[in-house]
C-alpha cells in the first residue's frame, strides 16, 4: 500500500491520505505492454488454475474472486454475481496464446455453470453467462452453448417488470439510512446484462429479449443520471406503478456522490446498447457519461480513479449506517479503471476523429498504467489475480484495496480490444 498526504483547498483544507501506488509507470514501450500483459495475464491464470481447481465443489461450485489479507486465494459461490468471470479470463487466455490447454480449462469452468441458465434469483446472469458462456460461444461457435445463452436470457426477463419498465436487480435494499428498506431496487450495473438479452434475440429471433434490454435503457436513462452526466447507484421503484421512490448508494460514498465504478458501468452499458441498436440517444449518453469520467477534477494523473469520484469531499455525506463514514483514506479501484478503459476502446469507434483520438487516447494511458508495475501484480504473489488495488465495497468493508476478479477480466478485455484496433481489425464485441 502505498499512501501519501494530500491537501484538497475545496474539501474544508482538511488532510486526506491518498492510498494508491506510488510507483513510476513510465517506461514501458508503446504497444509492448500489450504483448507483456497478455503474457503475464495468462502467467497468473496457470499459477491460479491449481488452487482454483483444489477449491472446487460440485455443489455450490467455488470460483476465484479475490484474496483474502494473507494473500491466499478467496472463492464465491456460482450462485454469486461473479462467477462468470474467471472461465471468461480463460477465453481472454486462450484467444491470446491459442493454447488448446488453456481452451480446456476455459471449457471445463464454463460448462461447471450451465445450472445457472434457468437462476431467477438476482439479475447479474449476464456478468454470470455472457462473460463465461458468451466467450465460449464466440470462439468455439458451439451450438449448446447458444442454447444456454437463450435460456439464460430468458431466466434474466422474468425480473423484467413492465410496469416500471426495468428489471429488478436485488430482491430487496436496505439502505444505509435507518431502517428502510426497498423491494423493488435497479442499480446502474444492470445496464451490462442487457447484453446477453440483445444476444438471445438476434439468435433466437424473439423479439421481446431486445424490447426489454431497450426498454430498460431507456428507463434508467431518465431515472439514473444528473445533468452532467453523473450517476446514481440505486434506484428504487414501486413495483405497483412504476414511480421512482428512492435514489440512493449501496457501495458508494453517499447518495449524491458518483461511485467510480458505477459510473465505468454506465459507459461499457450504453456503448453496447448505442452498438445493438445504433440509437443516437444511447451514444449521447455514452459521450456524456465519459466525458465525466476522463475530464474529472478528481480523476488522479494515471487516470486510475479513487473508489468513489467525491469520496471525502465537502457536501457528500454517507448513511449513518455506512461503514464509509469510517474511512478517510482515498483508495483507488483499479476495476472501474479497467471497466472503462475497454469501453473506452469501443465507444472510440463510433465517434468523430477528435473524440475517437481522445477516448483511445485515455483507454490506452489507462491500460500503461495498469500494465506497470504500480498496478500489475507479480506472478506468485496477489493470489495470482493480475490487477492490484481495487475496491469492492468501501460502505461495507469489503473487498478494500484487495485484487478483484472482474478487474482481470476487463482488462484483459481491453489489451485484447486496443491489439485488435492497432491491426486495423474489427473489435469483438457481440456475437
Amino acid at each position: 500500500m502505498h499512501c501519501t498526504k494530500m491537501f484538497f483547498g475545496w474539501m474544508m483544507v482538511s488532510v486526506l491520505f491518498s492510498c494508491g501506488p506510488a510507483k513510476n509507470t513510465a517506461g514501458l514501450q508503446e504497444d509492448g505492454f500489450v504483448k507483456t500483459g497478455l503474457s503475464k495475464s495468462e502467467e497468473m491464470l496457470r499459477h491460479m488454475l491449481p488452487a482454483a481447481n483444489k477449491k472446487f465443489s460440485a455443489r455450490t461450485g467455488a470460483y476465484p474472486r479475490t484474496t483474502n489479507k494473507s494473500g491466499e486465494l478467496v472463492t464465491t459461490s456460482m450462485y454469486d454475481w461473479t462467477p462468470g468471470f474467471f472461465p471468461g479470463s480463460l477465453w481472454y487466455a486462450y484467444e491470446y496464446s491459442k493454447n488448446d490447454s488453456m481452451k480446456a480449462e476455459a471449457i471445463k469452468w464454463t460448462e461447471k455453470l450451465a445450472p445457472l441458465q434457468t437462476f431467477t434469483q438476482h439479475h447479474d446472469l449476464g456478468f454470470m453467462m455472457y462473460c463465461s458462456y458468451g466467450n465460449a460461444y464466440r470462439l468455439t461457435g458451439n451450438e449448446a452453448y447458444k442454447k444456454i445463452l437463450v435460456n439464460s436470457a430468458k431466466a434474466l426477463s422474468t425480473r423484467f417488470n413492465p410496469t416500471a419498465g426495468v428489471i429488478k436487480s436485488w430482491n430487496s435494499f436496505k439502505s444505509w439510512h435507518g431502517n428502510a428498506t426497498y423491494y423493488f431496487p435497479v442499480i446502474i450495473d444492470n445496464m451490462m446484462n442487457l447484453e446477453l438479452l440483445f444476444f438471445a434475440s438476434k439468435v433466437s429471433g424473439d423479439t421481446s429479449f431486445r424490447h426489454i434490454a431497450v426498454t430498460h435503457a431507456l428507463t434508467t436513462m431518465k431515472h439514473h443520471f444528473r445533468p452532467d452526466h453523473s450517476s446514481y447507484h440505486v434506484v428504487c421503484y414501486d413495483s405497483t406503478n412504476g414511480k421512482v421512490v428512492a435514489k440512493e448508494t449501496a457501495q458508494g460514498y453517499a447518495d449524491n456522490s458518483t461511485w467510480s465504478r458505477g459510473q465505468a458501468w454506465a459507459i461499457y452499458g450504453y456503448t453496447m446498447v448505442y452498438r445493438e441498436t445504433k440509437d443516437p440517444r444511447f451514444l449521447e449518453m455514452a459521450i456524456g457519461l465519459s466525458n465525466y469520467f476522463i475530464n474529472n477534477k478528481r480523476l488522479p494523473e494515471d487516470y486510475v480513479p479513487y473508489w468513489d469520484f467525491n469520496a471525502n469531499e465537502a457536501g457528500y455525506t454517507p448513511g449513518v449506517k455506512s461503514h464509509a463514514n469510517k474511512m478517510s483514506t482515498l483508495y483507488r479501484d483499479a476495476s472501474a479503471a479497467s471497466i472503462t478503459a475497454s469501453a473506452l476502446l469501443e465507444l472510440s469507434t463510433y465517434v468523430s476523429d477528435n473524440q475517437s483520438k481522445q477516448y483511445k487516447t485515455a483507454a490506452v494511458k489507462i491500460l500503461r498504467s495498469l500494465s506497470s508495475d504500480a498496478y500489475m501484480a507479480r506472478p506468485g504473489t496477489n493470489g495470482n489475480f493480475i490487477i492490484e488495488h481495487c475496491v469492492g465495497s468501501l460502505p461495507h468493508q469489503s473487498e478494500i484495496d484487495a485484487p478483484l476478479v472482474y478487474a482481470d477480466y476487463y482488462y484483459m478485455e481491453a489489451l485484447l480490444r486496443y491489439q485488435q484496433l492497432q491491426k486495423g481489425g474489427v473489435l469483438f464485441a457481440g456475437n
